[in-house]
């Protein structure tokens, strides 16, 4: 008889082990868990340590993860607004917000954020024409995470990021595309060498236009300099107040001159007071001249 006793005490202390342990839910940090009483939504139980009613309370589902979460959908097809038809794909990132709602506010979450996003996508493309689609995936992204987050606010989930993960047009497409984009490249350089032709020419007929102006300075720089040098001897003879001795040999170097050039004929005056006359002929035309200019 005690050895039954016993053997009821240690049945009935292991069952209420085992209640006890039933009744314990640890939840995770990042996490949530629906309970249910009976069939019907009882409260939510957050990170940490609660007790429950075994067989009366129970968990619906599993932990709930309240992470950012990253879908990547298959691609789709989609059709532009000049009927080209276009694979895209789509990466969207959203997150748990209200554990209840996300239970029991839609059959299969995932499965219906993909279908949403497949049904919008093709909204907004049919809008666009080929060109308006690959120049405005910023514009389809923030109108697609408009339109879901809105959507999806009664299943408890926030979309936080939409983005076009690839955008896929028909080969032949693709290889006009890249015809017309090796052809602008083309243009583009044949422009910018004769850009570069015509700097280069523009630059060269500069310098030789200054080259000319700085030779053609110099010259009127040098010819001032020889004029003003010569009146310069001209005014220190006059002022010297030369007598005829000086004036005859002067005549002589003039005729040394005249007897070192390259004419063939070479007038000299028969007489030397000839010579030393037309000096003082040139004297005395040169002294009122200077005279004139005092």
């Amino acid at each position: 008889m005690d050895n039954v006793l016993i053997i009821i005490l240690v049945a009935l202390a292991v069952v209420a082990f085992i209640v006890l342990i039933a009744s314990i839910k640890i939840v995770r940090q990042s996490t949530a868990l629906v309970i249910e009483r009976l069939g019907k939504f009882h409260r939510l139980l957050h990170t940490g340590i609660h007790m429950i009613i075994p067989f009366i309370d129970r968990s619906v589902g599993g932990p709930i993860s309240l992470k950012e979460r990253v879908a990547d959908f298959a691609p789709q097809p989609v059709i532009t607004k000049d009927n080209v038809t276009m694979q895209i794909d789509t990466v969207v990132y959203f997150q748990v917000t209200d554990a209840k709602l996300f239970t029991y506010g839609v059959e299969s979450p995932i499965r219906a954020i993909e279908n949403l996003t497949a049904t919008t996508l093709r909204n907004l493309v049919g809008e666009l024409e080929l060109d308006g689609t690959l120049t405005s995936r910023d514009t389809v992204n923030s109108k697609m995470r408009i339109i879901l987050d809105e959507a999806t606010d009664p299943w408890g989930i926030k979309i936080n990021r939409v983005e076009l993960k690839n955008i896929l047009p028909p080969k032949d497409i693709q290889q006009a595309m890249e015809k017309q984009m090796r052809a602008e490249r083309e243009r583009r350089e044949a422009i910018l060498r004769a850009e570069g032709e015509k700097r280069s020419n523009v630059l060269v007929a500069e310098g030789e236009k200054e080259a000319m102006i700085l030779r053609a300075e110099a010259k009127k720089a040098a010819m001032i300099a020889e004029a003003e040098g010569t009146a310069s001897a001209i005014k220190m003879i006059n002022d010297a107040n030369p007598n005829a001795a000086y004036i005859t040999l002067k005549g002589y170097d003039a005729l040394k001159v005249l007897a070192d050039g390259n004419s063939t004929k070479i007038i000299v005056p028969s007489e030397l007071q000839n010579v030393t006359g037309l000096l003082a002929s040139l004297k005395a035309v040169v002294e009122p001249d200077e005279k004139e200019k005092k």
